[in-house]
């Protein structure tokens, strides 16, 4: 495939709209990516884009290039991430995704693991986003909620993070402590911009408490944290990461219902490769001796 740069680089400013953004995904000059769009469109004879004041639209010919050139992107994406994680050594890269939640966890481990194993370059990704373990994009991942369903993951259940609301001690001195559920809605509460539907926490939350109550409303998990220690109001927290701030109190303890189930998640590809399952065994071992 001769001209597949030209071909890879119309797919990126396709999925960005707009040249500077493709020459920022692609880490190229703007003007490499027009060169590239203005070959290819004079090898075809035809039209790819419409240029607007916007960025770029594909037109009917460019859209059919495109749903090619996705394909095989993300094919080679797949192959790369397979052969990355191949052979009998524990060397290179090891991606890791989970929640940011979960970091205070996480982190110190992937340390000590690096530490053990020192050819090993660590990437630990977090986010709300959904890394794609078909595509390689990380080797690991820890998920929370319901069991993952993606065909050709395995997927183990790893543990269960107990969830209790939590306020600081400045906040408590000044609102008083809550002694029932009827006092609580005379307290104030942080929640997410856009909770979860699905976390029982948060269905509790707006079941018991009324809306008008939630005064401050954020859009992630440490910022929710840094907004219960200023104390903002009361707010749901994992039990481990709030037990490194003696300056929280437990508001209401946790609930087996509120818990949040963690899964360990790996790809069929390479759940089997001497680095993946050095590190799956090195993690178990931690939690347990941690438990």
């Amino acid at each position: 495939m001769d001209n597949w740069d030209e071909i890879r680089t119309a797919y990126y400013v396709a999925r960005a709209g707009t040249v500077s953004g493709a020459a920022q995904e692609l880490g190229v000059h703007h003007a490499t990516v027009i060169r590239h769009i203005d070959a290819l469109e004079g090898q075809m004879g035809v039209r790819l884009f419409q240029r607007h004041a916007r960025g770029y639209t594909p037109t009917e010919a460019g859209a059919d290039l495109l749903r090619v050139a996705q394909a095989t992107d993300d094919q080679f994406a797949q192959l790369a991430g397979r052969i990355r994680g191949q052979g009998d050594t524990v060397t290179g890269d090891l991606v890791v995704t989970s929640l940011a939640s979960f970091s205070h966890v996480m982190t110190p481990i992937l340390v000590r693991f690096q530490r053990a194993h020192p050819d090993v370059s660590v990437r630990y990704l977090t986010g709300s986003r959904l890394f794609r373990l078909e595509y390689g994009e990380a080797h690991v991942a820890i998920r929370a909620g319901s069991p993952p369903d993606q065909p050709d993951n395995v997927v183990q259940k790893f543990s269960a993070e107990n969830i209790a609301l939590y306020g600081s001690k400045d906040y408590i001195a000044l609102s008083r402590m809550p002694t029932s559920v009827e006092d609580l809605k005379a307290h104030r509460f942080i929640s997410y911009d856009q909770p979860p539907s699905r976390a029982p926490h948060h269905n509790w939350l707006k079941e018991n408490i009324p809306s008008e109550r939630v005064t401050f409303k954020v859009a992630d998990d440490n910022s929710l944290q840094q907004a219960i220690l200023a104390g903002a109001g009361l707010g749901f927290m994992l039990e481990r990461l709030a037990s490194c701030h003696p300056e929280l109190v437990e508001v209401l303890p946790p609930r087996q219902e509120w818990a949040a189930p963690l899964w360990l998640v790996t790809h069929v590809d390479l759940h089997r490769t001497a680095k993946v399952q050095t590190f799956l065994t090195f993690l178990k071992s931690e939690m347990a001796s941690a438990s």
